[in-house]
C-alpha cells in the first residue's frame, strides 16, 4: 500500500499524506494493536497489583510498580517524536514494541517489588512510544476536525482494554499457578504473543512514505529532566517513611529543583532540538492543552489506582470481581468517547465537551469521597459511570485542543509533549495519592483499633484463635500496625476487621477529596480559559 500520490499541504507548508477513510482505517488497524498492547498492560497490572504486592511482600511500596513505568515512559516520550522524524515512524514504533516486550519478560521473572519496579521501568521505555507515536501518525494523516473521530477510536481501544484487562488480570491473579508459574506472572508474559501480533501488523500496514528530518537529539535535556523528576517522585513515594522534612527528603527536593532549573536552561539553548520546544508554549491553545492534560492526569491516575484498592481491600473482592465491578467506567467511557468524537468531527466544536467532561470527573471524585465501608454498590457504580463519561469527553478533546493551532512541522514534538505532560500528571497522581493513602491509613487504623478495644466484646473477639493468628505480626505491641501485607484481612472475622476497613476508607476519602479538588481546577480552567474554537477541515 503506497500513498505517494496523495499529498496535502499542511500549515507549515510541508507535504503530508492525504488519505481516504479506508486508507486511514487500514493504518489505524496497526496502530490500535500497538496501543492495545500498552493499554492492556496498564489495566491488567492495576487490577492485580494488590495480589502481586502481597506475594512479593511489599503492599505499601506498590506505588513504585506503577510510578517506575510512568517515569521512564514520561522521559522517553519526547525522544520518540524526534527519533521517528529521523528514522521513520514504523522503525521507531517497532523498536518501542521490542523494548516493551523485553521489559515484560523481565517483569515475569521479578522476585521483589523493587525488582519488579525496575523491570517496569524497562517496560516504560517502550511504552512511552506506543501511545505517542500512534497519535503522531494520526495527526500526520488527518485534518484537525477529523482527528476527533479517529482519536475516538483510540479511546475505544482503551475502553476495550479496560474491559479485558481486569478480567484477564483477575483470572491470572486468582490462580496460584499456571503451567508451574505463579498466576500473576502471566500478566506480563502474555504480552509476548500480543507484541508479536502487533509488530507483524505494523510491518504490513504502516507504509506511507517517510521524509527524513535532520534533528539533533536533546540528550542533555533528557538527562536534566531525569535529574529533576526522579528525586521529586522518590520523595513523593518515600516521604511518609522518611518524614517530609527529613534531611534525605530535603536533599532530594534540592536536587530535583536544580535538575528542573538546569532543564529549563538547556531547553532554551537547544532551540529546535529541545525536548519541549519553547516556541510551542507561545501558542495559547497548546499551553492550555498540555496544562490541562497534566492536571487531569493527576486526578485520573490517582483515582484509577485508589479505586481498585477500595474494591479489593474494603469490599473484599477478588481481582477478577473488582475488574467486573469496574465495567460502569468502561461502558460510560466507551459510549461517550465515540459520541464526542463524531460530534467534534461533525461540528468542529469541542469546548462544550471539555467543560462537561471535567465537570463529570469532578462529580465522580466527590461521589467517591463519600464512600463508606457499607456503601451500596449503586453509589460506587454511579461514581464509576461519571468518571468514565468524564474521561471519555475530556481526554480526546484535550489532545485536539493542544494540536489545534500547532504547525504541521511541529506536530511530532507537540504530540509528544501532550503525552509527556499527561504521563507526568499520572506519575504525580499515582505517587502522591498512594503516598497520602498509606501514610495516613496506619494512624487511622490504629486510632479506630484503640477505640474498639475499649469494648470488652471486641477484645474477646480478637483473642479468638483464628483472629489472633491472623493478626500475629500485624498489630505491634505499641499500638501501631504493619500494612505491608493485607492478606490478614481475608482471615479475620468481619467484625474484627471493621476497624481496619474503616481506617482504610477514611484515608481513601482524603485521597478522593484531593482528587476532586484537582479535577475542579481543570473544570474552572476549561470553563473560563479555553477558547471556543471551531476546528479547521484543512
Amino acid at each position: 500500500m503506497t500513498f505517494s500520490d496523495t499529498r496535502r499541504q499542511g500549515a507549515s507548508g510541508d507535504a503530508s499524506p492525504r488519505l481516504s477513510h479506508r486508507q486511514i482505517t487500514t493504518v489505524m488497524s496497526g496502530l490500535v494493536l500497538g496501543m492495545f498492547l500498552g493499554a492492556l498492560d496498564q489495566t491488567v497490572v492495576s487490577s492485580a497489583l494488590r495480589t502481586i504486592a502481597d506475594d512479593l511482600q511489599g503492599l505499601t511500596a506498590q506505588a513504585w510498580v506503577t510510578t517506575a513505568y510512568l517515569i521512564t515512559a514520561t522521559l522517553a516520550t519526547p525522544l520518540y517524536g524526534k527519533l521517528s522524524d529521523i528514522h521513520g515512524r514504523r522503525t521507531v514504533y517497532l523498536a518501542a514494541i521490542a523494548l516493551f516486550t523485553v521489559g515484560s519478560l523481565l517483569c515475569g521473572a521479578a522476585t521483589s517489588v523493587y525488582e519488579l519496579a525496575a523491570f517496569r521501568a524497562v517496560q516504560g521505555l517502550g511504552g512511552g512510544g506506543l501511545m505517542s507515536l500512534a497519535m503522531t501518525i494520526v495527526a500526520d494523516i488527518t485534518t484537525p476536525r477529523e482527528r476527533g473521530r479517529y482519536q475516538g477510536y483510540f479511546m475505544a481501544v482503551f475502553g476495550g482494554a479496560s474491559i479485558a484487562g481486569p478480567l484477564v488480570g483477575g483470572a491470572f491473579a486468582d490462580r496460584a499457578e499456571l503451567l508451574g508459574i505463579a498466576g500473576w506472572r502471566w500478566i506480563f508474559l502474555v504480552n509476548v504473543p500480543l507484541a508479536a501480533a502487533a509488530a507483524v501488523t505494523i510491518v504490513r500496514v504502516l507504509r506511507f512514505p517517510h521524509r527524513r528530518v535532520r534533528h539533533r537529539l536533546d540528550y542533555p535535556g533528557a538527562l536534566a529532566l531525569a535529574v529533576g523528576l526522579v528525586p521529586l517522585l522518590t520523595v513523593a513515594e518515600q516521604g511518609r517513611a522518611w518524614g517530609w522534612a527529613s534531611p534525605g527528603a530535603l536533599a532530594l527536593y534540592a536536587v530535583g529543583a536544580v535538575g528542573l532549573a538546569v532543564f529549563v536552561l538547556v531547553e532554551r539553548r537547544a532551540g529546535d532540538a529541545a525536548l519541549l520546544p519553547g516556541r510551542l508554549f507561545r501558542i495559547r491553545a497548546f499551553r492550555l492543552g498540555v496544562g490541562l492534560h497534566f492536571v487531569v492526569g493527576i486526578a485520573m491516575f490517582g483515582a484509577m489506582t485508589t479505586l481498585p484498592l477500595y474494591l479489593q481491600l474494603v469490599r473484599g473482592m477478588s481481582p477478577m470481581a473488582a475488574g467486573v465491578a469496574g465495567l460502569p467506567t468502561v461502558f460510560a467511557n466507551l459510549a461517550v468517547t465515540l459520541l464526542v468524537g463524531r460530534l467534534i468531527s461533525r461540528t468542529g466544536r469541542f469546548k462544550v465537551h471539555l467543560v462537561a467532561g471535567t465537570g463529570a470527573l469532578t462529580a465522580a471524585m466527590a461521589v467517591f469521597a463519600t464512600l463508606r465501608v457499607d456503601s451500596p454498590f449503586w453509589q460506587v457504580a454511579l461514581g464509576m459511570a461519571l468518571m468514565g463519561a468524564g474521561l471519555g469527553a475530556t481526554m480526546q478533546t484535550l489532545t485536539t485542543l493542544a494540536q489545534s493551532e500547532v504547525p504541521r512541522a511541529d506536530m511530532g514534538a507537540a504530540t509528544a509533549s501532550v503525552n509527556f505532560f499527561r504521563s507526568n500528571g499520572g506519575t504525580v497522581g499515582t505517587a502522591a495519592f498512594l503516598s497520602v493513602l498509606f501514610s495516613t491509613a496506619a494512624g487511622r487504623i490504629a486510632d479506630r483499633l484503640a477505640d474498639a478495644r475499649h469494648d470488652p466484646g471486641y477484645r474477646r473477639l480478637l483473642a479468638e484463635p483464628g483472629n489472633a493468628h491472623a493478626l500475629a505480626g500485624v498489630v505491634r505491641p505499641a499500638g501501631g500496625v504493619d500494612l505491608e501485607d493485607s492478606a490478614f484481612l481475608r482471615a479475620l472475622d468481619p467484625s474484627a476487621a471493621l476497624p481496619f476497613l474503616e481506617g482504610y476508607v477514611a484515608s481513601m476519602r482524603v485521597v478522593f477529596l484531593a482528587g476532586a479538588a484537582v479535577a475542579l481546577v481543570a473544570f474552572l480552567i476549561a470553563a473560563w480559559r479555553v477558547p471556543d474554537l471551531t476546528l479547521s477541515d484543512e
